[in-house]
Formats: structure tokens, C-alpha cells, sequence
């Protein structure tokens, strides 16, 4: 069987470093907002090219927190993809605004600039971009609409530890970027995390205060802040853990080289695109197929594993049946989410791995074309 993402192998390689971190938390006996996490958000920090990062406990806790610390709440609006996975729209939820939905670029699958303005009205207070699956959305024209209409930028990098966008690290291009850790990102922790990056100091400031009950001095509330901090463990860990990133972003390239060039011409299957000035981290690597659930079947058959990111847009979710927006309302969005798959990709998979994917897919949509014909 081929693993989607051999997460065993993945953390079992930094075994010694691990245990080695551990002990050394232990030794400590401090667990929370200690040396660790302190380290771990000037390193995070640097490699983001950003200068503040603030650890918290996870990826939609860093979103909701920098909307608060944005004073973004009840009343006010939030232009976000209608292409991305839910927690984007939870952290406006969750705040008190209102998620507005705004297309994707279907080539890209990230929010598309041109369609920014007919959404924009006198409630809007920010703009909410995902760089999904690994790719840096189009910031350049992004911010320059935000600064027009004087409304705030937040990322979504929860899948783009070490992407680029001109250049340029992903970590500090809008107002706030949010962060997250889980274990199967680029960066991932061996449990939860979450970490907020931006070069407004006072805007991290707040965001410390907020992720730690409101206090700045224990005991000593200023406002109605939340339990969210990333812990001295994770934060050891995920140390350990970014020496390797970019080796490892740099494996996840050349598989996404190998998928490129050997999978081209096939009936059917839909490559992604890599824009110009765009380097993306491919956290993962993500095909289209008319016939997707097929697919994934076909794939599954012959041992290879596969994940829908994601089956069901934001937007049909039975979460936000409130909104209206039922099928059809978004069609863009749909479509992708209707025809997406996911292939394998991780930075342990080796290249006689990748070839046993690539032979799967072709195998797999021959077999499909073979049923079209036979029943057409």
C-alpha cells in the first residue's frame, strides 16, 4: 500500500532529536510560555522573513485571534475563498462577522483578485486569503485593493510553511498571517499548534495578551482573551522539525517534477499550474478528473492512497445553511471540489514510490476511459 503521507516514517527519522528535545523540556520543568516556545518563535520568525511570531494552540485559534486583535467583529464583513476548507470561514464565524464568499481562479484554486470589488461594501474590514495546497495566492493585487479601500489583509498559510510570492517568504506580505502546525503540514507538530506571524509589533503584542487569558501579568486580566498557547513541548519539537523544512520542501518539489512530467497527456486528468514569481511548497499535489470518485476507486484498488481535499465547499456545509447559498450558488468553487483528488506526497516517499503512483494513475484512467467507451 502506498501511503497518502507516511507520517511513522516522517517523525520516526527525527527519533533521537525528539526524545533528546523531551528530555530536555523535562529537565526544564517549565511546560508553558517558556525558553522553548520563545526560541522556536524568533526561529519561525526569521524563516519567515517576519519580525514577530506568537505561538498558539492551533491553526483556526491563530485566524480568529488575529480578527480580534484586528478588532474585527459583530457587523462587519470579511471577504474570504469559497474555495478553501471550512476552519477560514470558522474564524470569521467565530468572531461575530460575516463570512463573504469571493470565486477562485480555477487554474489556481486560490481567490481571484478581479472578482475582490463587486463584493466589497461599506461592512468590509478585511480581506482573507488561503494559500491552498502549498501556492501563494496573488498577493500583489490583493493588497493593492486593501490599501484602496483601507481594509486589512490576513493569510491563511496553514499549508504554505516556506512558499514564496516574489521572492519573498510567505509571513508578513499582509497585515497578519496565520499559521498552522497540524502534523500532516509541511511543518508539522506532533499534536496541535498554531503560530501568528506579522511585522506590527503592536498588533503581536496584542495577540500575546489575547492568546493568555487577556494578561499580560498572571492574575492581571485587561481584556476577554482565550486559553490558546502553543506548549513548551510542541514548540521543542517543532524546532527540531524546521531544520529539515526546507530539505524537505525542496524533496516535495522534485516528486511534484516527477508528477509534472510523467503524468502530461492523459485523458482527462488536469495538472496543477505553477504561476510566474509563485514558488509553491506543494504541500500537496492536487489533479482533477471529470470522474473523481472513479479515480480515487480505480487508485484505491491497486493499493494507492489517495484524500479529497475537499469533498464539500464551505458553503453546502450544513454549518452555513444559514447563509442560503445552496447549489449552484458558487459553481466555480463546486466544480473543483467536485473533481479534485490528492496523490501522494510527503518528503519520505522516494522516487520508486512516486513511478508506482504515476503507474497507478495511468492505469487508472485508461481503465476509466476503457468503461466510458464500453458503455457510450
Amino acid at each position: 500500500m502506498v501511503p497518502f503521507l507516511d507520517l511513522k516514517s516522517l517523525n520516526l527519522r527525527n527519533a533521537d532529536a525528539l526524545s533528546s528535545s523531551l528530555q530536555r523540556v523535562l529537565d526544564s520543568g517549565w511546560l508553558i510560555l517558556g525558553n522553548e516556545l520563545l526560541q522556536f518563535e524568533k526561529e519561525f520568525a526569521t524563516f519567515c522573513e517576519a519580525s514577530e511570531c506568537v505561538g498558539v494552540a492551533n491553526g483556526l485559534d491563530a485566524l480568529i485571534l488575529s480578527l480580534k486583535a484586528l478588532g474585527i467583529g459583530p457587523g462587519d464583513e470579511v471577504l474570504v475563498p469559497s474555495n478553501t476548507y471550512i476552519a477560514t470561514w470558522l474564524a470569521v464565524t467565530h468572531v461575530g462577522a460575516l463570512p463573504v464568499p469571493v470565486e477562485p481562479d480555477e487554474t489556481t484554486f486560490n481567490l481571484n483578485p478581479e472578482l475582490i470589488e463587486r463584493s466589497i461594501t461599506s461592512r468590509t474590514k478585511a480581506i482573507m486569503v488561503v494559500h491552498l495546497y502549498g501556492l501563494p495566492a496573488d498577493l500583489t493585487q490583493v493588497i493593492e485593493i486593501a490599501n484602496r479601500f483601507q481594509l486589512k489583509v490576513i493569510e491563511d498559510a496553514a499549508q504554505a510553511h516556506g512558499a514564496r510570492h516574489h521572492g519573498r517568504r510567505i509571513g508578513s506580505h499582509g497585515d497578519v498571517v496565520a499559521w498552522s502546525f497540524y502534523p500532516g503540514k509541511n511543518l508539522g507538530a506532533l499534536g496541535d499548534g498554531g503560530a501568528v506571524t506579522t511585522n506590527n509589533a503592536a498588533l503581536a503584542d496584542s495577540i500575546r495578551i489575547l492568546r493568555n487569558y487577556g494578561s499580560k501579568v498572571k492574575y492581571h486580566n485587561e481584556v476577554v482573551g482565550f486559553n490558546s498557547r502553543l506548549d513548551e513541548l510542541q514548540a521543542a519539537f517543532l524546532r527540531i522539525k524546521l531544520a529539515s523544512l526546507e530539505a524537505d520542501n525542496a524533496h516535495r518539489r522534485q516528486i511534484a517534477q516527477v508528477y509534472q512530467s510523467e503524468l502530461t497527456q492523459i485523458d482527462d486528468l488536469v495538472l496543477p499550474i505553477c504561476p510566474q514569481n509563485l514558488e509553491p511548497v506543494w504541500h500537496l499535489f492536487v489533479v482533477r478528473h471529470p470522474q473523481r470518485d472513479a479515480l480515487c476507486h480505480e487508485l484505491k484498488e491497486l493499493g494507492i492512497g489517495t484524500v479529497i481535499h475537499y469533498p464539500v465547499p464551505p458553503h453546502l456545509q450544513l454549518a452555513y445553511n444559514q447563509l442560503g447559498l445552496g447549489p449552484g450558488s458558487l459553481p466555480v468553487s463546486e466544480r473543483i471540489h467536485n473533481t479534485v483528488l490528492s496523490l501522494p506526497m510527503g518528503p519520505t516517499q522516494d522516487l520508486e514510490t512516486t513511478h508506482r503512483v504515476i503507474d497507478g494513475v495511468r492505469l487508472a484512467c485508461a481503465n476509466i476511459a476503457r468503461s466510458a467507451v464500453s458503455h457510450g
